[in-house]
């Protein structure tokens, strides 16, 4: 989907939409609107389109309070993310309710459900629990073969199941909410490469888990172009650090004692406070080409330092979004429109800040 179409439902995402919305968005009077939700004739075809496109992009439906409230159906969604203080997630989670009206319209509720996506019999207990309470599921998920046959028991039980932000592709889930990874890590990859320069030397990778199928496959993305295009650049073996910042902070650390010609650094997820201090310990803060992904104020800080030298953005809002609406689209029935629910990354830097 391109951006300004997701734009334009960053305005709309707290409110309940009306038919005015659908006519400002489409550009036309609130009486061709009226037209074409009944098929009345006039109407060209590229006008049709345009209101239509709104309408889908929306998942608007006329009255929709009042036709759910006749149907007697309410529906409950549940979004298992990671527990910790991940910056990005916690995006996901705020931009979920801002839509507190949208989903009231349309009796929606949606609760976070908390817990540890990196320990796989912890998440597979905490799809387990929700067997039978939601209509639908989005998960972060661990691709782990517990995880996966908690996913699938609760497709077989009725539940509509979303992956969000990482993937269990080999599982009977429903649909993904996410970017392409592989071409995220491509993207690390060289970035890291060209900013390096002409220096030979060896490049750092820290990731949550290689569990997580998000990080295993920027890390292979990453691979890929280091191998290729970088070859005075050695990739050193993948540290783990859960994203938490300590954590992430330790293992760098005592890597940067093992390893004095470091020159670049790849972030493949959170817990990016521990590997920015880790890198400032060392006194490497403005010598090492430092990449990772997300734009949150910590990151932001860091690319104003100087610190950061580039971060692989995706919209959470955009995310949260499109997780709810292909859930409904689930639920009801409907076709999920792919093009607007795919998610985009961007390059940013400290000059291109938004």
């Amino acid at each position: 989907m391109a951006q300004e179409t997701d734009q334009e439902t960053d305005t709309l995402a707290g409110t309940a939409l009306t038919l005015k919305d659908i006519a400002r968005q489409a550009g036309v009077s609130l009486a061709t609107v009226d037209r074409v939700l009944h098929n009345r004739p006039g109407v060209r075809p590229d006008t049709v389109r345009r209101v239509r496109e709104a309408i889908a992009r929306n998942a608007f439906q006329p009255h929709v309070g009042a036709a759910e409230l006749a149907r007697g159906r309410a529906r409950r969604f549940a979004f298992v993310m990671p527990s910790g203080p991940n910056l990005f997630m916690q995006q996901i989670q705020d931009y979920l309710g801002e839509m507190s009206a949208w989903l009231s319209a349309r009796r929606l509720s949606v609760e976070v459900v908390a817990t540890d996506v990196f320990d796989p019999s912890v998440l597979a207990a905490s799809l387990e629990a929700s067997s039978g309470d939601y209509d639908g599921v989005a998960v972060v998920a661990l691709d782990h073969p517990g995880v996966r046959g908690a996913i699938n028991d609760l497709v077989d039980a009725g539940t509509k199941v979303v992956t969000l932000v990482s993937d269990v592709p080999s599982s009977r889930r429903h649909h993904y909410v996410g970017i392409d990874n592989i071409a995220a890590g491509r993207t690390a990859g060289a970035l890291v490469g060209r900013l390096a320069g002409e220096k030979s030397g060896k490049v750092a990778i820290v990731a949550g888990s290689q569990g997580l199928r998000d990080h295993a496959e920027r890390i292979f993305g990453f691979n890929q172009v280091m191998a290729s295009e970088f070859p005075g650049l050695t990739v050193l073996p993948v540290l783990e650090g859960r994203d938490e910042d300590d954590r992430s902070e330790q293992v760098l650390a005592r890597l940067f004692g093992r390893h004095a010609d470091i020159v670049g650094l790849y972030n493949v997820g959170a817990g990016t406070r521990g590997v920015a201090k880790a890198l400032s310990d060392a006194g490497r803060e403005k010598r090492v080409v430092f990449v990772g992904h997300d734009v949150t104020v910590l990151t932001r800080r860091l690319l104003l330092q100087g610190v950061m030298d580039a971060a692989i953005s995706q919209n959470p809002g955009h995310e949260a979004r499109a997780a709810v609406r292909v859930l409904l689209a689930l639920a009801r029935g409907e076709p999920i429109l792919r093009e607007q629910e795919k998610i985009r990354i961007d390059i940013v830097m400290r000059d291109n800040l938004p």
